[in-house]
């Protein structure tokens, strides 16, 4: 016979799963205009037009940036340390949900499974997207959830009081060197040493370039 608290949980669980999920895809990151060293990561529903901003640290910020530009730290970041350990003791992330929404704070689950094992674990957005991304395992929140924080922004646009711009091109915005001068080699070289040195600001900018020139 179920006990009080057992029968809450049970309530609490199909009422989370009565709700409708909505698939999420990373679409960029900004500087925050409200909060000094943060960044806004911007996440837009798969089927949809709708965004919804999450402010996150720089540090957050940098781990997602280095993932997408493709880039690969000589030594492994907390985030890829996570993914080294999980892996040796066969636990894998199948999936994280942004679940609540309360007083401006987006709280999030990492769903991972172990053989036939399946354990839901608290996690910061950030570090949840982080995960996410190194696990290659997609991102879900609620209806509920992004009708109360999704809004609709023109990337063709900057609104006023912010901008925000696609990931690829937050990095090379930066305050950096002048490439245009050095060879295809030259950059690769400096890229090569920027990466070793954990300068990823400076990476990402060498390797706008490349990519620019390549293109």
């Amino acid at each position: 016979m179920l006990c009080i608290d057992g029968i809450q949980r049970v309530k609490i669980y199909y009422a989370i799963m009565s709700r409708k999920k909505i698939k999420l895809n990373i679409l960029g990151l900004s500087y925050s205009q409200t909060q000094s060293g943060a960044y806004a990561l911007v996440l837009s529903e798969e089927d949809g037009e709708r965004r919804i901003p999450i402010i996150i640290g720089g540090v957050e910020a940098q781990s997602i940036a280095i993932k997408l530009e493709g880039l690969e730290p000589p030594r492994p970041l907390t985030h890829d340390l996570f993914l080294n350990f999980s892996k040796s003791f066969s636990i894998e992330i199948t999936e994280v949900i942004i679940y609540k929404l309360e007083e401006g704070i987006f709280y999030s689950e990492l769903v991972c499974k172990k053989g036939d094992e399946q354990l839901h674990i608290d996690s910061r957005t950030s570090d949840a997207v982080a995960l996410a991304l190194r696990f290659a395992c997609p991102i879900y929140t609620y209806e509920d959830i992004i009708e109360k924080a999704g809004i609709v922004l023109d990337f063709d646009k900057k609104e006023e009081g912010h901008s925000i711009m696609p990931i690829e091109k937050v990095e090379s915005d930066k305050p950096g060197g002048d490439y245009e001068s050095k060879t295809i080699e030259e950059l690769q070289s400096a890229l090569n040493d920027a990466i070793m040195a954990e300068d990823y600001e400076k990476a990402s900018q060498i390797r706008d370039e490349i990519n620019r020139r390549e293109s």
